[in-house]
């Protein structure tokens, strides 16, 4: 793969910056080197909140959880951070929670899931449908559901979990996820060796996520093993092209357009996993993250402003 070619000297530079603080092996550290280094990662790059952010964190029914808000807001995003369910919390995506609430004037409320190994699957499946319960009966004006890699696994399995039992998700929007696709064929063999995350690195996740074996037929562990996507809230996906993780979003809105739902994907040309962090130094990843606070305003009004 050509990613000289494919990717520009602005992502190139955020790369590298990744690299000096969380190297490509990091995934052979012990699980406590590899919190130490991802969230010393998380602080290069953390800028200062918006002034118009108030904070507070609260307990969701027992899940710990951060609650941003700015004036009155009539809606309420549950965020769901990356990490590929093994690092990352309250602060690694402080200040991107705190831009979405800014950006679209909802609150906002990140969930501090409990973290693989120590807390197998089901435990973060668990932790974030309690706190989304726990937002839906606490803030009136509905839901829209929103994560980045790991984090949009949580959120779209919520979204399953949730038909039947839970009103008011107006919608998801899922930031580079994996949905549980094939690892063997696509974009996981296309972009093995894609820079910031290779598909070693994801078989690594796979494998401390659960005891034994892969489940199956289990929407809460892989949204793509549902054999049901209807009845499911609009859903814009943003993948980065070169990442192994790409064809689970267009998968997913695939399901979804099957079933009868509106669902549209963006594919972001020339960027990699974990593009979030590099908002605020790349022109495609600023971009990006102003599609993606344009989809959560949108889905929470009810809107649907993309061609079908």
């Amino acid at each position: 793969m050509d990613y000289e070619r494919l990717i520009d000297a602005e992502t190139w530079a955020f790369i590298s910056r990744t690299g000096e603080s969380y190297p490509d092996d990091a995934v052979e550290s012990s699980i406590e080197e590899q919190r130490t280094v991802y969230n010393e990662m998380c602080r290069e790059f953390r800028v200062v909140r918006p002034d118009v952010v108030e904070v507070e964190d609260l307990s969701a029914d027992g899940v710990p959880v951060r609650h941003y808000w700015a004036g009155e807001p009539t809606r309420t995003v549950v965020f769901f951070h990356g990490g590929g369910f093994v690092v990352g919390g309250l602060d690694s995506h402080d200040d991107v929670c705190a831009e979405i609430c800014a950006q679209t004037g909802y609150r906002v409320v990140a969930v501090d899931y409990r973290l693989a190994p120590e807390h197998k699957h089901p435990a973060s499946f668990q932790d974030s449908w309690t706190a989304t319960q726990w937002a839906a009966a606490r803030y009136e004006g509905g839901i829209v559901l929103a994560g980045d890699s790991a984090g949009a696994n949580l959120a779209a399995s919520v979204a399953h979990y949730a038909r039947g039992r839970l009103d008011g998700i107006f919608g998801q929007v899922l930031i580079y996820g994996a949905f549980g696709g094939d690892v063997n064929k696509g974009s996981y063999i296309e972009h093995a060796h894609a820079p910031l995350l290779t598909r070693d690195d994801i078989l690594f996740y796979h494998g401390i996520r659960v005891d034994g074996d892969v489940p199956v037929d289990d929407p809460t562990y892989a949204p793509l093993q549902d054999s049901d996507f209807s009845g499911l809230p609009p859903t814009v996906l943003v993948s980065a092209d070169c990442d192994p993780v790409r064809d689970d979003s267009r998968e997913y809105r695939d399901r979804l357009l099957e079933a009868g739902n509106q669902a549209y994907w963006i594919n972001e040309a020339g960027l990699v996993h974990g593009y979030l962090r590099a908002r605020h130094s790349v022109n495609r990843a600023r971009n990006s993250f102003e599609r993606i606070s344009v989809a959560i305003e949108a889905l929470g009004q009810g809107l649907w402003p993309y061609d079908d």
